[in-house]
């Protein structure tokens, strides 16, 4: 039997006024929630403070739970061009709390959803049932958590080809 390390896995959903975080632990096929919720902060409060405030709580959890990878949702449309932008800007602080600690993967809404449910027009709703029934959870858990939940687990699925990819990447830089 081959012996697997264990792995910490930082799933985040980002936003300006809630983020999904959710930590999961691997060992071989064992896989765990060891922490998830949602990082919420005031919409009142100027956009510096709310960037302030994400990064330094997400800062708190990556501290906390040392994952070796996160895993982001990538930004692919919004309500209106400010939206994009402060949205952009939040994924910036959140990506900065944890790229210095540990190895960076991004992933589309269409592909979490296709990794977790099957089908990459799933609702919120249907992620949310799924993530709770993979990880055995007591009860479905907030939408911005769940959707950080589905995000770590996509990467836990992909993330042998992710290291398959690095290793190659490697490979060709030690060629030149």
């Amino acid at each position: 039997m081959t012996d697997h390390p264990v792995r910490r896995i930082l799933g985040v959903d980002p936003g300006s006024r809630a983020a999904g975080y959710a930590v999961l632990e691997a060992h071989g096929s064992r896989v765990r929630a060891i922490d998830y919720g949602v990082i919420r902060v005031p919409a009142d409060l100027p956009l510096a403070q709310r960037l302030s405030r994400l990064y330094a709580q997400l800062v708190k959890i990556v501290e906390r739970h040392e994952p070796s990878e996160m895993a982001i949702e990538e930004v692919f449309a919004a309500h209106n061009v400010r939206s994009a932008l402060v949205l952009g800007q939040a994924r910036g602080v959140l990506l900065l709390a944890a790229a210095d600690r540990c190895a960076v993967y991004e992933y589309s809404a269409r592909t979490v959803k296709k990794a977790v449910v099957g089908y990459g027009q799933a609702d919120k709703h249907q992620v949310a049932q799924m993530v709770k029934m993979l990880l055995g959870l007591p009860k479905t858990p907030a939408h911005d958590a769940a959707d950080a939940l589905a995000i770590a687990l996509c990467h836990l699925h992909s993330s042998r080809m992710n290291r398959q990819i690095d290793a190659a990447a490697r490979a060709v830089g030690a060629r030149r």
